[in-house]
């Protein structure tokens, strides 16, 4: 009986949905194996971890006080909540100040955890020491130019943005918006 009972479209899309599984399976072992033999980080980490002593006395308090279950720190912790490695590139000391006090007043919108009588609530009860300590941890949490998590694009020509901007933006955008990329020393686009 077995796979008799299926029909001729049926068989012909399990057995392209089994030859991709298929490739994925040999595609992510070779991949790993290719990794594992290379004496570099296969990606380039844009991040940097540079701590002042309250910064690691607030490290070591995002850990204790749960804040991993959520967020990811200097690679380490969920996806839960927002990613904040790299957001002392966005956002400066006296934000996240702020915002560890007052979350939803200084996000001006409702957050998921954070706000009163939410899970992370107590966050906002922490000691005022604490708190700084947090906020100095958070500020420190740079990303290099160039990073996802930076607000400044890669500091050399890309030609693949360049193309990108050609195409889709409009003809006059350089008169009316500044390129962010001439502002951070690169040459203007040929």
């Amino acid at each position: 009986m077995g796979l008799n009972k299926y029909r001729i479209g049926e068989k012909v899309l399990f057995g392209v949905i089994g030859l991709i599984a298929i490739f994925a399976i040999v595609s992510f072992v070779g991949l790993e194996i290719y990794r594992s033999h290379l004496k570099r980080p296969m990606y380039q980490i844009n991040d940097s971890f540079d701590f002042t002593e309250a910064g690691l006395r607030g490290s070591v308090l995002f850990r204790d006080r749960g804040c991993t279950s959520c967020h990811r720190a200097v690679r380490n912790g969920t996806n839960n909540g927002v990613d904040l490695d790299g957001v002392g590139s966005k956002r400066n000391f006296i934000y996240l100040l702020n915002f560890l006090h007052k979350p939803e007043a200084t996000y001006e919108s409702k957050t998921v955890d954070h706000g009163p009588f939410k899970e992370a609530a107590y966050v906002a009860n922490l000691p005022e020491k604490e708190l700084n300590d947090m906020a100095t941890f958070l500020s420190e949490l740079k990303a290099r130019q160039g990073a996802a998590d930076s607000p400044m694009p890669m500091p050399e020509r890309s030609g693949f943005v360049d193309e990108m901007v050609s195409i889709w933006a409009p003809k006059n955008w350089k008169n009316e918006h500044k390129d962010l990329r001439i502002e951070a020393g690169e040459p203007p686009a040929k």
